[in-house]
């Protein structure tokens, strides 16, 4: 069945890019309603829809950009929380262009969502179900969907720098696996790119308390990585933010190597250009119970970090 928040769900940060506060609400809405993000601090069309063909390139983070130019970005940690907990139907307003950044994963999004309880509706699911792979690729990147039971990753990067170097995971993402495993893995980069991206004026609410901050063997930001491989989990959590953008839950098999925001966006696209490559069916309870959301409660919200 489709799923909404019971309540709203406020958060109150700083974008990461923006170093601006913003306050943001989730809120509740009917059945079919989908994901929207509604700015608050403009007058003019402020709605902008969750979708992949919203999606404006952007080399750092998952940016949606509605007909009349308005945009919210970094919008991936809280895509990847509402998808982790079931929720398909809500309502996202904001006063800011960006997505507060909070402590750089899905965990305290995930908290507030479960915390005011997700309320099942009368409507029945629907989701995308992979019946031929298609893959993309760009440079030593890439990215495919294939048919599979349910909804898993495989996910590999390489980095040079020794404290990240080359980390792969595979999970089935069922039965709160990405709550349990993928939520609180935060953002990570390297120093030389937060030095890049500040004399470029971006970065500019990034601290070492909201990212992974990396120096060749050195992890940088106070308590070291929350898991051993949180580096690939974390790109794992922003794919599952990334494919939600679908519209609809997926069911198959997401596999990336080096693959980033704009690669499963490209992915998106070239599954949606190939109809025989899918179709959108009715979510049986078999089915429903193989995808995230599956059996999350309340009680979830306090094995988080």
């Amino acid at each position: 069945m489709q799923a909404t928040v019971k309540s709203p769900a406020i958060f109150t940060g700083v974008g990461l890019h923006t170093g601006k506060t913003v306050h943001l609400v989730v809120r509740p809405a009917s059945a079919e309603h989908g994901i929207w993000f509604r700015r608050t601090d403009l007058d003019r069309d402020a709605l902008v829809p969750a979708l992949w063909s919203a999606v404006e390139r952007s080399p750092l983070c998952t940016k949606i950009v509605n007909d009349t130019g308005v945009s919210v970005s970094t919008i991936e940690h809280l895509m990847a929380a509402l998808a982790g907990c079931g929720v398909r139907n809500a309502l996202i307003d904001l006063d800011g262009p960006e997505v507060p950044i909070l402590d750089g994963s899905s965990a305290p999004f995930v908290r507030g969502i479960l915390e005011k309880g997700i309320l099942v509706q009368h409507q029945a699911a629907r989701a995308l179900q992979i019946l031929e792979t298609v893959e993309v690729r760009e440079g030593l990147a890439w990215a495919r969907l294939e048919p599979a039971d349910g909804f898993a990753m495989d996910f590999d990067i390489d980095f040079t720098d020794e404290a990240i170097g080359r980390q792969s995971r595979h999970m089935d993402l069922a039965n709160g696996a990405f709550v349990h495993d993928l939520a609180d893995s935060r953002t990570f980069c390297r120093q030389s790119d937060v030095d890049t991206m500040r004399a470029n004026g971006l970065a500019l609410g990034g601290t070492l308390e909201n990212a992974v901050v990396v120096d060749g063997d050195q992890i940088l930001s106070p308590g070291g990585f929350r898991h051993m491989d949180e580096p690939v989990r974390h790109k794992m959590l922003d794919a599952v933010g990334d494919l939600s953008l679908a519209g609809a839950s997926i069911v198959g098999r997401y596999v990336g190597h080096r693959a980033g925001h704009g690669i499963t966006n490209q992915l998106l696209r070239a599954l949606f250009a190939r109809p025989e490559a899918f179709r959108m069916v009715e979510c049986t309870p078999a089915m429903a119970s193989r995808l995230p959301g599956a059996g999350v409660t309340r009680a979830d919200a306090n094995t988080l970090h």
